[in-house]
Order: structure tokens, then C-alpha cells, then sequence
């Protein structure tokens, strides 16, 4: 399952930065991330400073 960035996101754009596919864009309040696109590889997780991206 793909990872979703919950609401504790504070818009830092460390997880967009770092995803491998460019799965992950700048929402409206917080990053979103592409479902299609997301190869579930943790990669947003593990340098989010708030561990906003979870796994579905």
C-alpha cells in the first residue's frame, strides 16, 4: 500500500525532496503523495521530522 502524509505535516519539503519517483508534491496545507506513483519504499518516512508519512 502506498504511504499517505497525515495532517501533522508541517509543509517542510524534506520527504518531497528525498522521494526517489517524484510521487510527492506540495498540497494545499501539507505535501500529498501520489498513490499511483509511490513505490512504498519509506524513503519520505525516514527523514520526515515529524513522521508524517505513514504506510496506508
Amino acid at each position: 500500500m502506498a504511504y499517505i502524509i497525515n495532517d501533522d505535516c508541517i509543509s517542510c519539503g524534506a520527504c518531497e525532496a528525498e522521494c526517489p519517483t517524484s510521487a510527492i508534491t506540495e498540497g494545499d496545507g501539507k505535501y500529498v503523495i501520489d498513490a499511483d506513483a509511490c513505490v512504498e519504499c519509506g524513503a519520505c518516512a525516514g527523514v520526515c521530522p515529524v513522521s508524517a508519512p505513514n504506510a496506508e
